[in-house]
């Protein structure tokens, strides 16, 4: 059995075929490639029973028959990857969904679910021959790339807004990336770096779906949730959506999954999360349409999901509608009321996007469109601590003689 089952890489849009075994970017005609494999070679081969954690591992590696790296030596890995799926009894019964699970990506290498994309094109891109690789970034991308082709010995450039978190920026200097910070939006830092790389024979552009393999790594976090429910699905997964990579890289997973025979019945039903601030993607799915248009003026506290434009924006949309889900903008006064929320009920101290889902979830129950039955898993794209500007800190002060005041009456949260 092959390390990699890696067949070869297909448009999204026009399903031209390319030879993975050179480096690519996007088709001719603009679009996104995605990697296919050799499922009847993996489905004859392998049985998910068989994925032995005391022989595999517990990282997103233990599923390199569907993963894009042929030379195990190829690898550069942190041990990402197997985060846990939380039971949240307690916020579920506040949101009225009983079945609640979380899928926290916050306890990965650099904080984020970003280290899933990271370790999958950087380990690719080195086995190939890049001999650098450089991006635009709304923070932790540009973080976890920077980190991972420090650690794979690769030449890393950045681009990033002003307004992007500082902590990633603090993340990309401590690696020793060529960081650049830009007066404008994430848009703008990639015209500069798409610019920039004329210039730089051997680089390659890994700004979102550019790239095959940033989505290849994505995609484990689809795998794992159906793993960990021993190979059933949820109802609905719920996930915050900008560049999409996420939302799409679980519905390949997914498919991939389903045309194994690893796990059969309805796909659960994807729900992308948005700002209200920037919500392209579900003024797309209300209108029906297939893509989207530019957002005017995108602001959100929740970063990274501030991309007024995805390139992978269809997929996206093909997600929602053929698994029959939905699209929801929440506000940024509600997402950050629900970090607070959540952290108290269940001392998960979430990223802002991670925190819209459970509006979302909120807005989705009251409407009806979630029952009470419901097995629902949100995504929890990162740790709260990379956004501490988004908890104001009021404590008293007192002075060393001061005594600490006794308790009141015990308050509800």
């Amino acid at each position: 059995m092959p390390f990699s089952c890696l067949s070869h890489l297909e448009c999204s849009r026009c399903r031209a075929t390319y030879d993975a075994g050179q480096v690519q970017g996007t088709c001719t005609c603009g679009a996104p490639l995605l990697a296919r494999y050799d499922l009847a070679k993996v489905g004859a081969s392998l049985d998910p029973k068989a994925l032995d954690t005391t022989q595999r591992g517990l990282d997103l590696w233990r599923y390199h028959e569907l993963l894009p790296v042929q030379d195990p030596e190829a690898v550069v890995s942190l041990g990402e990857g197997m985060t846990p799926l939380l039971p949240l009894r307690a916020m579920g019964e506040r949101l009225g969904v009983e079945r609640l699970l979380m899928k926290d990506e916050g306890l990965v290498p650099t904080g984020t679910f970003k280290a899933r994309g990271a370790t999958a094109g950087v380990s690719r891109a080195r086995e190939l021959g890049v001999t650098g690789v450089a991006m635009p970034t709304n923070g932790n991308a540009g973080a976890a790339w920077a980190l991972y082709s420090a650690r794979a010995g690769l030449p890393c450039l950045i681009a990033m807004p002003t307004g992007a978190p500082q902590v990633a920026a603090a993340e990309c200097v401590a690696a020793g990336a060529e960081l650049y910070l830009v007066d404008g939006l994430i848009g703008d830092a990639g015209h500069l770096v798409a610019a920039a790389l004329e210039g730089r024979p051997g680089y390659q552009d890994v700004a979102t779906l550019k790239e095959p393999y940033r989505l290849e790594g994505k995609k484990t976090m689809g795998i794992e949730i159906a793993e960990q429910l021993g190979w059933s699905l949820p109802d609905v997964i719920v996930y915050p959506t900008g560049g999409g990579v996420g939302i799409i890289g679980i519905h390949k997973a997914l498919l991939e999954l389903a045309e194994l025979g690893w796990v059969t019945g309805p796909l659960p039903r994807l729900v992308a999360v948005q700002a209200a601030g920037c919500a392209p993607i579900v003024r797309a799915f209300q209108q029906g349409a297939r893509a989207s248009e530019p957002w005017p003026e995108p602001s959100t506290v929740a970063f990274g999901i501030n991309v007024a434009k995805a390139l992978g924006d269809f997929l996206v949309l093909d997600a929602l509608y053929s698994t029959g889900g939905t699209a929801v903008a929440v506000s940024d006064e509600d997402l950050l009321a629900d970090q607070r929320e959540l952290a108290r009920a269940e001392g998960c101290f979430v990223c802002p996007e991670g925190a819209a889902c459970f509006s979302a979830v909120r807005q989705l129950r009251k409407q009806g469109w979630l029952s009470a039955h419901d097995q629902v898993v949100v995504l929890n794209t990162g740790t709260g601590l990379k956004y501490p500007g988004t908890v104001k800190v009021e404590a008293p002060v007192l002075a060393p003689d001061q005594a600490i005041p006794s308790p009141g009456p015990r308050q509800a949260p």
